[in-house]
């Protein structure tokens, strides 16, 4: 069905006054996310003494679960709930979540015999916090997106500058969340910290709820008569919407078992991915033509390196973090910060440099001289790998006490921005344009998918590396050492790599840039 305009409806500066209501949901959403996000490991380190790797396993099962479960909100909400009733029902989800966050309990300690003792109480407030989260995050985030993209008829010249705006948003918050829940932890307790994030997913909840005439039944249901027909008969009386929210309920509990076995994380994405591949095969086999199966074989291509990319990226919430907590001066223009604000450096980064890239690919392109899609990867992977280049040589040029100009830190964060923004918007736009049309969906979900078994994989990386040279358990300058050299190898030479091939695969995408 072709997405129609809004040709009467009202308009702020040039767009649908709806967008403006997703602007500020997703803004607050993310300001929550990214509120708890730089805080997390710190937390489980510093106020319940878990170990670094005990710590980094949880924040990669945690972060692979956010990005895996928007796959299933994105079903539910297109077979059912329609945009708008995900939403509503994530964001209350994410408000019970962060504000469960805010509940830190009573600080452990360790005996004479080294046992640590924690607040066993705090600790299960923390898993079902963390897993209302996850499901939270699933069911709003692929939706919100959704309903800023229905606001505009399909060849909307205005489409592309509604969502630069709406990912300003993005951006907005979560540089504002970094710094304020950082520094709220950091001077009042980590409740405030968190607090904070709540306070932010609430005001989200409240101005999309309010903002609902705005949206001008954009992201309705398909059918709304569904919703309120019976589930099933061994469901008795709920109906199927109210059959939905019963699911996402036991879907929490469902997290909150998963997350206290993080382990379990690791065994269940290689079984998801394997069964992905057999999928693939069969539908190269029998599903596409000659050039379908080229095109799609190189989508499978980008999405299997895009793993690389954000094994490295996201070691900024786990290894960066620790890195800038245990090793580095966080004093910046004469304020001293916390190593959690450093998190904001990437969204800063992204509003400043998104124009210049805006900007950049149209006028390579008019010399004929942009990179193609593959190379454009493979840039942003060698990026990535030296922003860890960065931080090697502030390691081996400390200063008389020991510790890493902030400065270098900065530079890390620059160049993973700028590696972000050569593969993550370019990697979604492939998605939909070497794709075969009916299995956009599917190939959208694997995208993701990639994105979290990326994530996981970080938390092993930084794990591998944190017993060496120190504390068993523990990264210190020796394990920080070791775990950058790799990562500076790992991003330059499969990124030169994917640059050697690219001229290969960009022959698989036929007229495809």
């Amino acid at each position: 069905m072709t997405t129609q305009a809004l040709p009467t409806g009202p308009e702020w500066f040039g767009h649908p006054r709806g967008l403006f209501v997703c602007f500020a949901t997703e803004m607050w959403e993310r300001f929550s996310f990214y509120g708890m996000k730089y805080l997390l490991v710190l937390f489980l380190v510093q106020h319940h003494l878990f170990s670094d790797g005990e710590a980094l396993r949880i924040l990669g099962a945690y972060a692979a679960l956010v990005y895996a479960m928007p796959l299933l909100g994105g079903i539910v909400s297109d077979r059912y709930l329609g945009q708008t009733k995900a939403v509503k029902l994530g964001g209350i989800l994410l408000v019970l979540g962060h504000c469960a966050m805010a509940f830190e309990g009573v600080p452990a300690t360790q005996d004479i015999a080294g046992e640590v003792v924690r607040d066993d109480q705090a600790i299960t407030v923390f898993y079902f916090a963390l897993a209302l989260i996850v499901v939270g995050v699933g069911l709003l985030k692929p939706n919100i997106s959704t309903v800023v993209g229905r606001l505009y008829g399909d060849n909307d010249p205005r489409r592309d500058g509604g969502f630069t705006i709406f990912y300003m948003g993005i951006n907005i918050g979560a540089a504002s969340a970094s710094l304020l829940c950082g520094w709220l932890a950091s001077a009042y307790g980590w409740a405030y910290g968190f607090g904070a994030a709540g306070i932010g997913m609430l005001i989200g909840l409240i101005v999309f709820s309010l903002g609902q005439d705005w949206l001008e039944g954009h992201g309705d249901p398909a059918d709304p008569t569904v919703l309120q027909q019976p589930a099933s008969a061994s469901l008795g009386l709920l109906n199927v919407e109210n059959t939905i929210s019963v699911y996402s309920v036991l879907s929490v509990f469902v997290i909150w078992i998963v997350l206290q076995q993080p382990n379990g994380v690791g065994f269940m994405l290689p079984a998801v991915a394997a069964l992905f591949l057999a999928w693939f095969v069969w539908l190269l086999a029998t599903q596409c033509d000659s050039e379908e199966r080229g095109k799609m074989s190189a989508l499978f291509f980008l999405i299997v390196i895009s793993t690389v990319f954000w094994s490295m990226f996201e070691q900024s919430g786990g290894s960066m973090t620790l890195f800038a907590d245990r090793a580095t001066d966080l004093t910046l223009f004469g304020m001293e910060l916390t190593a959690a604000q450093f998190g904001s450096a990437n969204a800063i980064f992204i509003i400043l440099l998104s124009p210049l890239f805006a900007l950049m690919w149209p006028a390579l392109l008019s010399n004929n001289i942009e990179p193609s899609t593959p190379a454009k990867f493979g840039l942003g992977i060698v990026q990535v790998g030296l922003g860890f280049g960065a931080l090697l040589i502030g390691l081996n040029n400390p200063d008389s006490a020991g510790l890493v100009s902030a400065w270098w830190l900065v530079l890390a964060y620059f160049l993973h921005t700028s590696a972000e923004l050569c593969l993550s918007p370019i990697g979604l736009s492939a998605v939909t344009k070497l794709s075969i049309a009916r299995y956009v969906g599917v190939m959208m979900g694997a995208w993701f998918l990639a994105s979290a078994y990326g994530s996981y994989l970080a938390s092993e990386l930084a794990i591998f590396f944190s017993s060496i040279g120190g504390e068993d358990g523990r990264l210190d300058n020796s394990g920080f050492n070791a775990l950058f050299t790799e990562l500076l190898m790992y991003g330059v030479g499969v990124g030169i790599a994917v640059l050697l091939v690219s001229p290969l695969v960009r022959r698989l995408m036929k007229d495809v840039r």
